[in-house]
């Protein structure tokens, strides 16, 4: 006999936190007598519309409980609407959820919007027992590794069409090490920070290996910065004399943004205690973003979770950008 595979939960402990949103939809038809009670909120039992309101958050909160292998999540925000629609004749329920977490939030997205239906089924059926729930799907999800990606069947024309990242400008990655820049080792973090910063929408167009010598870690900052928007080093952030990269970062910038660093230490603190001895910082050199990451593929990793929050609004800011930009 043969034996089917054993079911498991994928094991996120090695993932680190992103912001996270998904959206789902769905739709209930009913016959046009129902969908007039439906829509001036008389049926039988009350407005149904409310009631799938606060059913659709209360299932999107217990996800985790009645769906057997989806990892409970601490939710920031769960909201659902309904359209009434009389060319179906019908309502489309609509549920968006959000968190900060290692994993997506689409099932929740999908389970709101479900109860919300199956809410209002309940309380139609009374008028009209020839109900049918359909084309519930996923819209949109947001967030961790694959970025955004969109349902081809989406009618949501404020979302992108594609999960193609935003242009964001062209970017430099310098990594600073004695020993990498002697051939003594590899570099990997420049590489993966190269490769993160491209994800996030950056044109990587110039990669430098420099030794732990301040002058010269300042003087391509400088040059770097000259029509680029972001230029990311890794490397020379720790407590050794010869770590000196937060120095040269410093005299190469017009401004510094302490909150950057701040961040930095503290995402990377939860995973490593020792990431609040990094001096990881940040500034502007002109208009162009320049910011220091550990020089470790952990430290970069970890960087690349808290920058790809941060990066994108802070180039549009730093060129002029409006803040109210969503």
């Amino acid at each position: 006999m043969a034996h089917l595979p054993r079911l498991r939960m994928i094991d996120v402990g090695g993932k680190l936190p992103t912001q996270r949103r998904a959206e789902a939809v769905g739709i209930l038809r009913m016959g046009r007598a129902a969908f007039r009670l439906v829509r001036d909120g008389k049926l039988p039992k009350g407005d149904a519309l409310k009631l799938g309101e606060a059913a659709g958050i209360m299932a999107a909160k217990r996800t985790g409980e009645t769906i057997p292998l989806c990892h409970p999540l601490p939710l920031d925000s769960v909201s659902v609407s309904f359209e009434c629609d009389e060319s179906l004749p019908g309502v489309r329920a609509r549920c968006v959820a959000s968190a900060f977490a290692k994993t997506g939030v689409e099932m929740e997205a999908l389970a709101g919007a479900t109860g919300a239906l199956l809410a209002v089924y309940d309380l139609v059926k009374q008028v009209d027992p020839a109900l049918e729930i359909g084309d519930v799907r996923l819209e949109y999800k947001k967030g961790g590794k694959s970025g955004f990606w969109r349902h081809p069947k989406s009618s949501d024309l404020k979302a992108p069409r594609s999960a193609k990242p935003p242009k964001l400008g062209r970017a430099c990655v310098i990594t600073v090490s004695d020993r990498a820049s002697r051939g003594q080792r590899k570099d990997v973090s420049g590489p993966a920070l190269a490769a993160g910063l491209k994800e996030l929408g950056f044109t990587v167009d110039r990669k430098v290996l420099l030794p732990d010598d301040a002058g010269r870690v300042e003087a391509e900052i400088r040059s770097a910065a000259k029509g680029r928007a972001l230029v990311a080093l890794t490397g020379g952030t720790g407590l050794s004399p010869r770590d000196v990269t937060p120095e040269a970062v410093e005299a190469a910038c017009d401004r510094l943004i302490p909150g950057i660093g701040e961040a930095l230490r503290a995402f990377g603190s939860i995973r490593l205690a020792h990431a609040s001895l990094s001096r990881s910082t940040a500034g502007l050199a002109g208009t162009c973003l320049v910011v220091c990451l550990p020089g470790s593929p952990g430290g970069v990793r970890d960087g690349l979770a808290v920058l790809s929050e941060l990066l994108p609004h802070a180039a549009h800011i730093a060129r002029g950008g409006d803040h109210d930009r969503a």
